[in-house]
């Protein structure tokens, strides 16, 4: 990490150019169906590193969240709405319902599913990429977001997996935009404290928080400098599980943030 910023400065989620977005999400297309290769078939019904979801939901959720992409492409492409799910009840029952399909089927899914956004985004004229749509949670957003969200989560959720994928994965000039990414969201979330990031590999420090006050009024705690290395930092940013060597400045394990997004 080699980013500056200000405590509290109202950064705005900025996705990166589409280009990078798009090397990115390919890449971990790559790594996912790499790791679908090495799961035998009884590996997909095991708990994935997601409380309540095996391999196969999680995997599901990937292919689903594809489709999900092309409508929001096909939006800003002609012009018409088309939500990224229909709503979120049955976003939630097409996870649990392909959840229990088959592994072949799911290998084909997860594969299918990557080629159909592909496609979308080769189909996408220019002037498309200047359209506003809304993400899966309602929120307005620009198109060019779209290769971004892919790429966050299909990285993410790799790790979810826990067959042996890990954070020390990701593309090195990915960490930094997904570290700047969640902060700017975390910033927004009550009860969020003040922190000051230190990479202790490299000694690159980023600064955040606090956030509003929480639910009970309270004002955010102060945590000092959290280190680490990179790959723990993020896992403990984005609420995953994350190496004992991350220490806050008391030399504790630094407490749970809010859920990011």
């Amino acid at each position: 990490m080699s980013l500056a910023r200000t405590p509290g400065d109202g950064r705005a989620v900025v996705p990166p150019p589409v280009g990078d977005a798009l090397a990115w999400a390919g890449d971990g297309q790559a790594h996912l169906r790499g790791l679908m290769t090495r799961m035998a078939g009884e590996a997909f019904r095991a708990p994935s590193a997601l409380p309540g979801w095996t391999r196969a939901h999680v995997l599901t959720h990937l292919a689903r969240n594809a489709d999900a992409m092309v409508n929001l492409l096909t939006w800003a492409r002609t012009g018409v709405e088309t939500p990224a799910y229909p709503d979120p009840a049955s976003r939630d029952a097409d996870i649990e319902a392909g959840a229990g399909r088959s592994s072949d089927e799911i290998r084909a899914d997860v594969v299918a599913s990557s080629d159909r956004l592909a496609d979308a985004v080769r189909a996408m004229p220019e002037k498309a990429w200047s359209a506003t749509v809304r993400n899966p949670q309602g929120v307005e957003m620009p198109v060019t977001a779209v290769p971004w969200n892919r790429a966050r989560e299909v990285w993410i959720h790799a790790v979810d997996l826990d067959v042996g994928a890990s954070f020390k994965d990701l593309p090195i000039p990915m960490r930094e935009v997904l570290v700047a990414d969640v902060v700017a969201r975390l910033e927004r979330k009550p009860g969020c404290p003040h922190v000051r990031l230190e990479e202790v590999r490299t000694g690159a420090t980023l600064e955040f928080g606090p956030g509003p006050a929480g639910p009970d009024g309270a004002e955010p705690r102060d945590l000092g400098t959290v280190r680490g290395k990179a790959h723990d930092i993020i896992a403990w940013l984005l609420g995953r599980p994350f190496d004992k060597g991350l220490r806050d400045a008391d030399g504790k394990l630094p407490p749970p943030l809010p859920v990011w997004l």
